[in-house]
């Protein structure tokens, strides 16, 4: 095992999904992400000797279901740890496995640098700055963000609720991504402009180049990016106006992240950046279904809670 990897490893294994010496363990990954998976595998054996270890091909999309053996496992174990290269986070084994009462993390698209980085932290803080931050926006009735770039949009919240992934995951049917640390919601509708400087697939880190977008009426009607343009065309030719669709706003509450690094399961947690997706939001609380999910970041965002400026936490 790569001994740079055990610190991050226990922080997973052990604090955020607080694995007991009684229970048992599955972690699930693929040839691609070996080095992590083994890395938890180890410090998780250490503590459970109930602990399995199961690595299969890549998935060709995120979404993509496990083999069925896979899916097994994770439906009998207690915890599950997945870092894959394709996400499993919405798929029906992970769904299933939480129905069963596991605890269960998933790491879509995890690399070693973003593993170290990401967990290198300390969640019961991380978890805290998300209440902080909950506190301030959960009785708003509309959101409003703007950044020195030219952003300036207002989300209207109706009755959706406000969202924490604190990476805290110790009550049976829990899950969480990690790295984690961000508030999230789903907005009802959105009116205005955002412009993303930070990361965006498929992009990735954005080095000095602004994409603009304009949203009305809680659809996207504007886009700056011929490549943005296309991704969201192409979905659009299969659920339409769907693919148009505001689906989120988040703010990062990971005060370890101190450096974009181009992966958007990193950068959306930095603290003190927000982030913009398009596309569904079925599973974070709205009612759009589409095939894709793209998150713009901010990295120099102002929220107002119904006028008031919110406190966000900034990386250490």
């Amino acid at each position: 095992m790569n001994s740079s990897l055990r610190k991050p490893a226990r922080t997973a294994v052990e604090q955020c999904l607080n694995l007991q010496s009684t229970e048992s363990c599955a972690v699930v990954t693929d040839e691609k992400r070996t080095a992590i998976g083994e890395a938890l595998y180890r410090v998780a054996s250490e503590i459970s000797d109930d602990t399995v270890f199961l690595r299969y091909p890549p998935g060709e999309q995120h979404g993509e279901e496990p083999p069925e053996p896979v899916a097994a496992a994770m439906a009998g174990a207690d915890v599950v740890l997945a870092p894959t290269t394709k996400s499993l986070s919405h798929t029906q084994a992970r769904s299933e496995a939480n129905e069963a009462g596991a605890r269960v993390a998933t790491l879509p698209g995890i690399t070693e640098g973003v593993f170290l980085m990401g967990l290198d932290a300390d969640y019961e803080a991380i978890a805290g700055h998300c209440r902080d931050v909950l506190a301030q926006v959960e009785d708003a009735d509309e959101i409003r963000v703007t950044s020195p770039q030219g952003t300036d949009i207002t989300f209207g919240l109706g009755d959706r609720e406000w969202q924490l992934d604190t990476g805290i995951v110790h009550e049976p049917g829990e899950m969480s991504n990690l790295p984690a640390g961000e508030v999230f919601c789903s907005p009802t509708t959105a009116d205005g402009t955002f412009v993303v400087d930070g990361t965006m697939m498929p992009h990735g880190q954005l080095e000095g180049e602004l994409l603009e977008f304009t949203v009305e009426d809680g659809l996207v009607t504007e886009i700056g990016d011929d490549a943005v343009r296309q991704q969201i065309e192409a979905a659009a030719e299969t659920v339409g106006d769907a693919a148009y669709n505001l689906a989120e706003l988040g703010i990062g509450t990971n005060v370890a992240v101190r450096d974009l690094v181009g992966s958007v399961l990193l950068d959306e947690k930095a603290g003190g950046t927000v982030h913009i997706a398009i596309g569904d939001d079925h599973a974070i609380g709205g009612d759009t279904t589409a095939p894709i999910h793209l998150d713009g970041i901010l990295r120099e965002p102002t929220v107002f809670a119904d006028g008031v400026a919110v406190e966000l936490p900034q990386a250490e």
